[in-house]
């Protein structure tokens, strides 16, 4: 799988990835809305483990790298749920954008390009994408893609502990306009 927008491709991750990307999953920063920082192992596991997951399902995420010089900004795609939470959405969507990159409009970019896999390739009838709830630079994100939020879809994560306080999700949804 692979696509393009005005300013990156979306590809499968490659090795030339792997540093890179480890890099910004162990910066406090970056993963301040995650329970913890991924080491250069925890990140490699999770780049072979999306790798798979593309080959079955024929979409996930997906390295996002600048066409303007080859740069791996970040992650995006489309993920089957693989845990259940309130309503049993099948197709989530996410990113990751390294700090170097931030405030360049690559997430929604990156994001809109799946949304558009998705209605006219795959068919899907809704996507749906979920952060903690104090996450408002992803909440911004889901906004300007044109998602919406679903309060009645708020959920406790069920892979972040109990009593943790990134375990409060909020959930957007969006459907296919084509259908």
């Amino acid at each position: 799988m692979r696509l393009e927008t005005e300013r990156l491709i979306l590809r499968p991750f490659e090795d030339r990835d792997r540093a890179p990307y480890a890099a910004f999953v162990a910066d406090p920063e970056v993963r301040r809305f995650y329970p913890d920082t991924l080491d250069a192992d925890a990140a490699n596991r999770m780049i072979d483990g999306w790798q798979v997951k593309l080959e079955r399902n024929g979409f996930h995420y997906l390295a996002m790298e600048r066409k303007a010089d080859g740069v791996l900004v970040g992650d995006v795609g489309l993920a089957r749920m693989d845990y259940e939470i309130p309503g049993r959405p099948e197709v989530e969507m996410g990113w990751l954008v390294g700090r170097p990159y931030w405030g360049n409009g690559y997430a929604p970019e990156g994001a809109r390009a799946c949304l558009d896999h998705a209605w006219q390739v795959l068919g899907l009838n809704e996507v749906v994408a979920f952060t903690y709830r104090g996450n408002h630079p992803s909440r911004r994100v889901m906004e300007k893609i044109g998602m919406t939020r679903d309060p009645d879809g708020d959920f406790d994560h069920p892979l972040v502990p109990r009593g943790h306080r990134l375990r409060p999700h909020v959930l957007y949804r969006i459907a296919n306009p084509l259908k």
